[in-house]
């Protein structure tokens, strides 16, 4: 509010300071262990206990609403679409699942025990100030998924409105083809974002009428959908009898790569899985993933690995993507109403991902990177300003192998970051943080210039062989000779590297000034930090 009021001031009086810095520096707040003068971030405190109320049902909660997306039954139903088949598909979900979802749940500890975000997490392994880095680089894939969700949710506002008035489609196109999207897209684009920009400015504990409404329709779409393809069809297709159209060394790392695009997907989220599990009413909460996970994922995937299969029966194509499905029923208005419904779950699907999954934690980045002038409303708008258009993710996703691309790049930055996150709560520190440190520019976590080298060298070399990929990934006729073959395995490339790598490193060079022992911790498993009333110290903007 203050912001606001010096809105509003500036304008009675005609003051025209916008230009000057000063006129956006947010109030300054008062919070529980970062040291008095140092400009920090109410939202990076640590949780109070009263707010510490997610039960197991809410981390089941959290994860269907985030994983009941356009691009998890994508997942599965692409690798039908480049020669894969079912018995590949469900292999690579589950297990690529499987193992993300321990990820998670162990990385996801710091958060739920100590109940502090992955931003002021990540201090104990990089240092105050290297922190940065991986903070910028989990903003960044979440700004990627964010631009991803936004425009397949304008592809689902398509589907709505050509259900209605099908002359929608017919809008003349006046951009080029350069441009790689038609004038009626950008339309659709430009609306759906307009439709999703408040939701993006609410805090998610006031939607959660919203996240119900999202997880009935998405739920319902997605399995009448099946339904409704088969019972069309006559089956589910001949995908049980399919063969492969790729044989040999061809297939076999196709299955890698394939694996490690699933694995890597949800590498942005098992990143700051601590910003979510700081919530959970009991720390233990956080192993519950392990199972809900995979179970999820295998259950969206394999509706869209049967759907795809029985479509190929009904237009003699596989179709992967459940808006171009949708997008073909037009013959009547039994059909079109069926076009209607699945285009709004989806629709919804993809603010619902946006609101719970992206946005926030992009938005927590910046926050936490410039808290004199940024809070969680500005850096939402922000956020969805960059990765609404900035990006331009319509050329992102147009085919099944450049999203499999895309979804492997993530893990080049965020796979070592788990890693490292991991080995440094479990193995090095033993669980044993010192929390008030964590909110001390020159503390215990300081390091050497804030930067912890042993974390910075695991980085470089499980980062180092899998920048070829990134290469590949952006520009596909850059020929990478032998870096392909680590490419293939850039997620688990990376994650095993920077795990041995840093645990090593710290455990024959230990950084002695960043050990807290037990003695002097005291019990960990039930740490409750001190939390002071958030008070806003007027500053002379104010004034």
């Amino acid at each position: 509010m203050g912001f606001v009021r010096r809105w509003v001031r500036c304008e009675k009086e005609g003051v025209d300071d916008k230009n000057d810095s000063s006129y956006w520096v947010l109030p300054k707040q008062q919070t529980s262990f970062a040291p008095y003068g140092t400009w920090t971030n109410a939202d990076l405190d640590v949780i109070p206990p009263e707010q510490r109320t997610w039960t197991a049902v809410s981390v089941l909660g959290y994860w269907v609403s985030d994983i009941l997306s356009a691009q998890s039954w994508q997942i599965g139903a692409s690798v039908l679409a480049i020669g894969l088949t079912w018995r590949e598909a469900i292999w690579c979900v589950l297990v690529g699942s499987i193992v993300m979802a321990f990820a998670i749940a162990f990385n996801g500890a710091p958060g739920a025990y100590l109940g502090v975000p992955f931003a002021v997490w990540v201090r104990s392994a990089f240092g105050f100030q290297l922190a940065k880095f991986p903070v910028i680089c989990r903003m960044t894939t979440a700004l990627f998924w964010h631009a991803i969700q936004t425009y397949t949710g304008s592809m689902a506002l398509t589907v709505m409105l050509a259900a209605i008035w099908p002359g929608y489609l017919d809008i003349p196109n006046h951009l080029p083809e350069s441009a790689g999207i038609t004038t009626q897209e950008l339309l659709s684009h430009f609306l759906f974002w307009t439709i999703q920009l408040p939701f993006l400015t609410i805090h998610p504990h006031k939607l959660k009428w919203f996240f119900v409404f999202k997880a009935f329709v998405t739920i319902t779409a997605a399995v009448g959908t099946t339904i409704a393809v088969c019972v069309i069809a006559g089956s589910s297709g001949d995908v049980w009898n399919q063969q492969p159209t790729v044989t040999g060394w061809d297939r076999s790392w196709l299955i890698v790569a394939t694996l490690t695009s699933q694995t890597g997907s949800w590498s942005t989220v098992g990143t700051n899985i601590s910003d979510f599990t700081r919530y959970a009413q009991e720390p233990r909460n956080t192993f519950y993933q392990a199972v809900f996970f995979p179970f999820i994922c295998i259950f969206v995937s394999g509706l869209g690995v049967i759907s795809a299969s029985a479509t190929n029966a009904l237009y003699g194509e596989y179709i992967w993507d459940p808006l171009v499905l949708a997008s073909k029923w037009t013959t009547s208005p039994r059909a079109r109403a069926a076009a209607f419904y699945c285009g709004l779950a989806w629709m919804v699907a993809q603010i619902g991902v946006n609101v719970s999954a992206n946005v926030i934690s992009a938005s927590n980045d910046l926050a936490s990177l410039f808290p004199k002038y940024i809070n969680i409303r500005r850096a939402a708008i922000l956020c969805t300003v960059v990765g609404g258009w900035v990006m331009v993710p319509w050329k992102i996703i147009r085919s099944a192998a450049g999203l499999l691309d895309f979804m492997s790049s993530l893990g080049i930055f965020l796979a070592p970051t788990i890693a490292i996150s991991i080995a440094d709560y479990w193995v090095v520190k033993q669980r044993c943080v010192d929390v008030p440190a964590l909110y001390e520019p020159l503390g215990r976590y300081y390091y050497k210039a804030g930067c912890n080298w042993r974390a910075a060298g695991a980085m470089l070399v499980s980062i180092g062989p899998t920048m070829p990929s990134l290469l590949r990934n952006v520009n596909p006729s850059i020929d990478i000779g032998g870096a392909s073959y680590i490419a293939d395995l850039v997620w688990y490339y990376g994650f095993v590297s920077a795990f041995l790598v840093y645990t090593v490193l710290s455990k024959v060079w230990p950084a002695e000034e960043s050990l807290f022992t037990r003695a002097e911790a005291g019990v960990m498993e039930d740490v409750e930090a001190v939390v002071v009333e958030i008070k806003e110290v007027p500053n002379e903007v104010d004034e």
